[in-house]
C-alpha cells in the first residue's frame, strides 16, 4: 500500500507540474502564506496592524520619500514579533534640520510649503541615529499610513477567512451530504430541503444576515461565510455517495456488519474526495472575494485591521483624483489571489480526473 500511494504522489505531482496555470496559483498561494506568517518582518511598519499614523504625509502617491526625526516615546514599545510591535518613537516628518551639541533643530513638515520650527533635546543621542528616510513604494492613505504595509498584513485576514471558511463548510457540507446521500429516504428529502432553501437565498444576503446576527469583526466573518458555502459541497457529496453507495465494495462492508459510520468514514469519503478538493479550492477563492466585499460594505472586517476590502472602501475615492493606486494596490491583490486558488483548482481537476 506505502508503495501504492507512494506511486499515486509523484504521478500526481508530474501531472500537476505539466499544467502551468495550476503551477503559477499554487507559486502565488505559497508567497502569500510566506508573507501572512512574516508579514511583520516584511511589512516596513511593524506596528500592529501597520497602522503607524502620520496625518501630515495622508495620500501620498508611490515612490514618496520623506525625511522623519524620531523622537523617544515615554512609554515602552508593546507586542510582539508575531504580531506586531508598537513603536519606541513617534514619527515627525521634517523638511530639514540643524544639529548641535545636545540638541536639534528641525522643520517639521505640516503641508506642502508649510513648515514648524520645533528644537528638541537629544538625550545622548547621535543626531545621525534621531534622523531617517523613509520611501512609501506604494504611497500613504488618507492616514499617512504605509500602503505597502497593510497590504502585506492585509493578506493575513484574506487567507484566514479562506482557510477557517472552507474548514467549517467542508465539516457541515461532508457531513450533511454524506448522510443524505447514504441513508436516503426521509433524510435525504430533508437535508436536500434545506439545501434548496439555502440556495436559493442569495449569498451576499445570507452572509449578511449571518452577519447581522453575529455582529459584525473578524472572527464573526469567518462564521458567516463559512455558513453560506457548505451548500455546494453537500449537494457535491451527496451525489457522489449517491452513485456509489450500491457498488459491490460498499455492499461487503454491510455484509461484514460494519457500522454505517465505518462505511461513510473509512470507505466512501476517501474515493470521493477528489472532486471534495477541488470544490474546496473554488470556495477558497469565493470566500476571499465574499470577505473583500463585506469589508468594503462596512460590515466584516472592522478598522484598524487590514483588510483588501476595507483598504478599497476606505480610498476608492482617490481613484478619480490624483493617486488611484491606494484603491488598485488591493484590488489587484484580491485579484491575484482569487485567481491563484481558481488556476489551481482548475488544475487539481484536470489532475484528479474529476468529471462534473
Amino acid at each position: 500500500m506505502a508503495v501504492t500511494e507512494q506511486s499515486f504522489t509523484k504521478t500526481f505531482w508530474k501531472k500537476l507540474r505539466r499544467n502551468k496555470g495550476a503551477v503559477f496559483g499554487l507559486i502565488v498561494i505559497v508567497l502569500a502564506i510566506i508573507t501572512a506568517l512574516f508579514a511583520y518582518v516584511l511589512a516596513p511598519d511593524a506596528t500592529p496592524d501597520a497602522n503607524r499614523i502620520i496625518v501630515e504625509i495622508a495620500a501620498k502617491k508611490p515612490g514618496y520619500q520623506q525625511q522623519f526625526f524620531l523622537l523617544d516615546k515615554e512609554a515602552n514599545a508593546g507586542g510582539s514579533l508575531l504580531f506586531g510591535k508598537d513603536d519606541a518613537v513617534q514619527y515627525i516628518p521634517i523638511t530639514a534640520y540643524s544639529a548641535f551639541k545636545d540638541s536639534i533643530e528641525v522643520d517639521k513638515y505640516v503641508d506642502d510649503g508649510v513648515t514648524e520650527k520645533l528644537k528638541f533635546a537629544l538625550n545622548g543621542r547621535d543626531y545621525h541615529e534621531a534622523v531617517t528616510n523613509k520611501t512609501f513604494w506604494l504611497g500613504t492613505d488618507k492616514f499617512g499610513r504605509d500602503i505597502l504595509s497593510r497590504l502585506i498584513v492585509g493578506v493575513r485576514v484574506s487567507l484566514s477567512v479562506g482557510l477557517i471558511a472552507v474548514l467549517i463548510s467542508l465539516t457541515v457540507g461532508i457531513f450533511l451530504g454524506a448522510v443524505a446521500g447514504y441513508f436516503r429516504g426521509w433524510i435525504d428529502e430533508a437535508i436536500l430541503w434545506l439545501i434548496n432553501v439555502v440556495w436559493s437565498i442569495p449569498t451576499l444576503l445570507l452572509v449578511f444576515a449571518i452577519t447581522l446576527a453575529l455582529g459584525k469583526g473578524f472572527w464573526q466573518v469567518f462564521i458567516a461565510v463559512g455558513l453560506t458555502l457548505w451548500v455546494n459541497v453537500a449537494r457535491l457529496v451527496r451525489g457522489q455517495i449517491l452513485s456509489i453507495r450500491e457498488l459491490n465494495y460498499i455492499e461487503a462492508t454491510k455484509a461484514m456488519g460494519f457500522s454505517h459510520g465505518r462505511t461513510i468514514f473509512k470507505h466512501i469519503l476517501p474515493n470521493i474526495m477528489g472532486p471534495v478538493i477541488v470544490i474546496a479550492a473554488s470556495n477558497f477563492a469565493s470566500a476571499i472575494v465574499i470577505e473583500a466585499g463585506l469589508s468594503f460594505l462596512g460590515v466584516g472586517v472592522q478598522a484598524p485591521q487590514p483588510s483588501w476590502g476595507l483598504m478599497i472602501k476606505e480610498n476608492y475615492n482617490f481613484i478619480i483624483t490624483n493617486n488611484p493606486m491606494l484603491a488598485i494596490a488591493p484590488g489587484i491583490a484580491i485579484m491575484l489571489l482569487v485567481l491563484a486558488f481558481n488556476l489551481l483548482g482548475n488544475g487539481l481537476r484536470d489532475v484528479l480526473d474529476v468529471r462534473n
